[in-house]
Formats: C-alpha cells, structure tokens, sequence
C-alpha cells in the first residue's frame, strides 16, 4: 500500500480513474436508478465550501444526473467570485451566514447541503427547514443525539425531508456486503472488526476542537466503522464497553485521539471496532461468518475500495459516491419516497457514539439509549 497523506481528505481520497462512469453495471442490485421524472434537475445550495465540499461534492454535482449547484454559502468573500466563475453561479444566488435565511425566495433551490462544522449542523438544519429547503446534511449527523431529534423534528415540521451524507451506503462494494451478509450467502454473521483512522495534522484545524467538533477520531471516521456493523447486521448495538488512549496530550488535549469499543447485538453478535486520529492503514471491517467471511480494505475510501469474501475477490465498478448520494435523495424527493439514510439514521449513530463516549467516562459497560 502507498504511504497514506497526513490530510483527512486526501487520506480517504484517490484518483479518479477514467472511464468510471461508463462502468456502471447494468441491471440487477447496481444498476442506474430510474427517476420519475428524467429530465427533472434538483437544485442544491451547499453551505461551507471547505475540502469536502471543492473537491467532492461540487465535482459530484457536475456528473450528477438529476441535481446541479445553484447556490452557495459561505463566510470567505473570497470564495464568491471564484465558485461563481467557475460553477456559473448569479450574484442573487450567493449568500453568507448572515443572510442565509433569504434562501427561503430562492426558488432555484430545492436542497441544501449542509457541510460544516458538526456543532453547526443542527442550527443550519433547522434554519434550511424553516426556509422551506429539503437537508442533506453531512456525518456525523450532529453533536448530540437532542441536536439530532430537533432536526428531525424541525424537518417533519415544514414537511422536508433529511438525509444524512452516508455515502458508503451507496458504494457498490458496500451494497454487495450488505447484500450477502443479509442473504446469509456465506452463513450468519458471528462477529465483526471494523476500524477507520489516519494521522491528522494541522493542530489548529476545527476537528481539534470540541465545541466545533463534538469529539475527535470517533466522530470524524470511526463512525464509518460503526455504521459498517450497524448495516452488515441491520440491527442496533444494546451494549457498548469502551476504552481510550492518548499519547499526545498537547494536540488531543479537548477531543479523543484512540478508541476502541465492543458493540453487542440483540443477535448476541459482537463487535469489537477502533478508531484514532494517530496512525495511518487502519481502514477496514471484517465480518467472520459461519461458513467463511466478508471483508473490505480499503473499506471507506472515496475510490478503490476492494473487497473479499472467503470465496474469492469481489470487483464491481465504482462510480461518484457523491454523485449516487445526491442522485439518490433526489429520487426521494421526486418520487415522495422515504431516504435509506433519513434523520432517524443518524440519531442512531449518535446514541452508539454517546454510549460509547459514557462507558470511556464511567469505565463501565453501557447500555445504548433508544
């Protein structure tokens, strides 16, 4: 394996290789999603324009076939003039923090993505909603599993629908685990290791900070671990005992540098998941079956993933897991129909994630609040 970047974005992150678009499967459980209406582009604003949103989202929405950028905001003047250069974006479409509530008479927005820090996303769900704006909101969903109910509550309030930036529920590869652990293609699934983390740099950065950030590893990429058990198993953890380590008590001095934690099932299957801000290569899950196992590693990048079973490797083409995310909630949208990662998905993260951060506290096992 290359030597992974030091950078979060670049760490889960490679390049593109040409042609993916046409490598789309046809047919069966990956193909291309049928809209209700073909020609119909949903018009999204995004909400912060840092890495996430410049190198993924908005390069997503170009290759998007039933969403487009129509707006932005963002507190960088600077930013303005060169996002509507390039993204052809008009003056009465652009807004800053302040005036983000005019985005209410913005009729060339249907969606707001919200991509800022997580303590802000609450504030920008709720004022989206209030606007009249379906949410798509990036993970982790909030800070707190309260945040999480009152943008769900916020949203069933205006009748707009949420959903939570899930992207790996939308990777081919991950639907195929999914699809074979649900199946019981290789038996039932007996036991599960799962870990995200990577060596974080800039020590000022927001993630570093836990009025911003809520916490640190676990909420930035353990919970791409997390969620991998959650859907494997399609249940929810009941108990969750958990530990930390810090080795550098200057640069982890408000947020968690390593975790690991033990998840039990209702099933009585356990998962035993990592997570740290201080190393790099650990990105992965492992699901031991009865008869074999299913695993990926790389699990959570944004390209070249692989994945395992015990019956051999499993190859599938990528495509833009921003692209199919957006596509996706547009069809929901469209069509009226429930999103596979609404609200209530991310709450659920978040009660894991809070259990998890109790049992650190009181060194004890916990039970996960519902």
């Amino acid at each position: 394996m290359k030597q992974l970047s030091t950078n979060r974005r670049d760490f889960i992150s490679t390049t593109v290789s040409a042609g993916v678009a046409a490598g789309l499967a046809q047919g069966g459980f990956f193909s291309a999603p049928t809209y209700a209406n073909e020609n119909k582009k949903l018009g999204f604003a995004l909400v912060g324009l840092g890495g996430l949103a410049t190198n993924q989202i908005a390069p997503g929405l170009l290759t998007s076939a039933h969403c487009k950028l129509t707006a932005i905001v963002t507190g960088t003047p600077e930013k303005e003039k060169k996002w509507a250069d390039k993204y052809g974006i008009g003056r009465d479409h652009i807004y800053n923090y302040e005036s983000f509530d005019k985005i209410a008479s913005d009729d060339s927005v249907d969606v707001i993505y919200i991509v800022l820090p997580n303590s802000m996303h609450a504030e920008y769900t709720i004022r989206a909603a209030k606007a009249g704006k379906h949410v798509l909101c990036e993970k982790p969903m909030a800070n707190t599993a309260a945040d999480c109910r009152d943008m769900i509550a916020a949203c069933k309030a205006a009748d707009r629908k949420l959903a939570v930036g899930y992207r790996c529920q939308y990777e081919p590869l991950h639907l195929k685990s999914m699809e074979m652990a649900h199946n019981k293609e290789l038996g039932a699934i007996k036991m599960i290791e799962a870990g995200f983390g990577f060596k974080i740099g800039d020590p000022t950065q927001w993630r570093l900070k836990k009025k911003l950030a809520g916490g640190g590893a676990l909420m930035d990429v353990g919970i791409y671990a997390l969620q991998a058990c959650r859907c494997l198993l399609r249940e929810e953890p009941t108990m969750i005992t958990a530990q930390e380590t810090k080795t550098d008590a200057v640069k982890f001095a408000e947020v968690d540098e390593s975790i690991t934690w033990l998840m039990k099932f209702p099933s009585g299957v356990l998962a035993y998941c990592s997570t740290s801000y201080n190393f790099n290569g650990l990105n992965r899950f492992n699901a031991f079956t009865e008869n074999g196992f299913i695993r990926m590693d790389p699990a959570y990048s944004y390209t070249n993933n692989r994945m395992e079973t015990s019956k051999g490797k499993v190859e599938l083409p990528q495509q833009d897991q921003f692209a199919t995310e957006m596509d996706e909630f547009a069809k929901c949208i469209l069509e009226n129909k429930p999103s596979k990662v609404a609200g209530e998905e991310g709450l659920k993260d978040l009660l894991a994630i809070e259990a998890i951060y109790k049992s650190m506290e009181t060194r004890t096992t916990v039970t996960v609040q519902s």
